[in-house]
């Protein structure tokens, strides 16, 4: 990556590093949503089920993939400073750390999974499915956190296409292994719902195993001998990514828990339609987010690249190329997505009451995803000028604070009912957005203070 001049050239810089993390992240949605989408189709129960489950996981997911991506900075570090010859220890580690951190998690699992789906307003079925899902997918926790380690080792040298070239192969034995546990295909059995858990798991296994075969295949990878090379547990090497990690894992999940906690209300507050339908809504509206959260990613790479060159007037333009681009996206889906709601959720199912209740979702969810694009943006940018302590703050004040309560008072004591949830997600996202922006006025200004002294 080098610095550039004009404008143009700072438009295909930013292209040539989005698009690979933009493909690796609409693939990996696209596991959780023919998850979704074929749970559906067996039934109301299989799709509520899923979706509770999935929402129980997710946080999880989001928060210790969060502290894995620590190895992401201190890769890029040590490559930056000459010590490439430290990766594979740090790496090592990290995989040794990522074993512990499975372990902990299906644990937790073990001792408070049921009880905590005894006390939601479940009926047995979706109960049994929401169960039975996650302990298929717990078979897959380990090489999940695994390839994780692995794909920030690959993403920290800056081989990001390697990442999107294993999940590419990966999407389509996920659809196969969906299509064979869900509906009994293959010679498997069919298990409806809790099948999707099954296939989940199987298909982590076939990216570790890729992502595994990539680092003895690839030569500019080979010679760091993973899987060759090992050494002892190390806690000093822990605690260095741990103290990286942790503030990165809690900050992710916060921000992505909050629409968790949504469809856990729903489960305890609402009807199967009702679980059913929001999740429908949230499943097709994620996957469009994956553009924003794409952009935010790649905002942070080339943000940070700027400021760390002392180029701010660069730093400032990108930001302003990123932000205004992920929102002016989903203001052009933002148009389809009014039109084409009801057979957008006729993709999932084909119980009526469910298509018309995800439509109301879907008109609520065109006002809440300009604000998310936004807030994403913008936290992306302010990650690039490495400040995280305040956007977290901001962030868990918006969503915590402010938008879960607002919704529930919203949802029990108001005729929006299950809407008005989503009402406090909105508001909570908006105020996450006015907080960044006010935030990253303030950096740019103390900043550009700094560098005329």
């Amino acid at each position: 990556m080098e610095h550039v001049n004009t404008r143009q050239e700072k438009v295909q810089l930013f292209l040539k590093i989005l698009w690979p993390i933009m493909v690796t992240q609409v693939s990996l949605f696209a596991m959780n949503l023919v998850d979704t989408m074929m749970s559906g189709r067996v039934g109301t129960d299989d799709l509520a089920g899923v979706a509770i489950g999935s929402s129980l996981w997710m946080p999880v997911f989001t928060g210790i993939n969060g502290i894995l991506l620590a190895v992401t900075t201190i890769v890029a570090h040590l490559v930056g400073s000459g010590r490439s010859d430290k990766i594979t220890e740090s790496v090592t580690q990290a995989m040794y750390l990522a074993m512990v951190l499975a372990f902990l998690v299906v644990m937790g699992g073990v001792l408070f999974l049921q009880p905590l789906l005894s006390i939601m307003n479940l009926t047995p079925e979706v109960n049994h499915i929401s169960f039975g899902y996650l302990v298929g997918l717990a078979f897959g926790i380990i090489p999940l956190f695994l390839a994780s380690v692995l794909r920030n080792f690959f993403d920290g040298q800056g081989f990001t296409r390697i990442t999107m070239l294993i999940i590419i192969a990966a999407v389509p034995f996920n659809i196969l292994l969906n299509y064979g546990f869900i509906f009994g295909n293959f010679g498997l059995p069919a298990l409806g719902g809790i099948g999707a858990g099954y296939a989940t798991a199987a298909t982590y296994w076939i990216i570790l195993f890729f992502s595994a075969w990539m680092t003895f295949k690839v030569p500019a990878i080979r010679h760091f001998r993973l899987f060759k090379t090992w050494m002892k547990p190390s806690w000093v090497k822990w605690k260095e990514q741990l103290s990286i990690g942790i503030p990165i894992g809690l900050s992710i999940f916060f921000e992505s828990s909050i629409f968790s906690v949504v469809t856990l209300l729903m489960g305890v507050m609402f009807t199967t339609v009702t679980i059913a339908a929001h999740q429908i809504a949230l499943s097709f509206t994620s996957l469009i987010f994956m553009i924003p959260l794409s952009i935010s990613m790649a905002l942070t790479i080339v943000v940070g690249f700027s400021v760390g060159g002392g180029r701010l007037q660069s730093a400032k333009q990108y930001g302003r190329l990123g932000v205004l681009g992920g929102i002016g996206f989903l203001a052009v889906g933002a148009v389809f997505l009014y039109f084409f709601r009801e057979e957008i959720a006729y993709l999932y199912t084909e119980d009526r009451d469910v298509v018309v209740m995800a439509g109301h979702f879907f008109i609520i969810a065109i006002v809440y995803q300009l604000s998310d694009a936004a807030q994403s943006g913008l936290q992306g940018v302010l990650r690039g000028y490495k400040d995280v302590k305040v956007p977290f703050i901001t962030a868990f004040t918006s969503y915590w604070v402010i938008g879960i309560p607002a919704g529930y008072y919203l949802a029990a004591f108001t005729a929006l009912g299950p809407f008005g949830l989503w009402v406090g997600i909105t508001l909570g996202l908006t105020c996450a957005a006015i907080g960044f922006f006010v935030r990253l006025q303030i950096i740019q200004r103390r900043i550009e203070l700094q560098s005329n002294r």
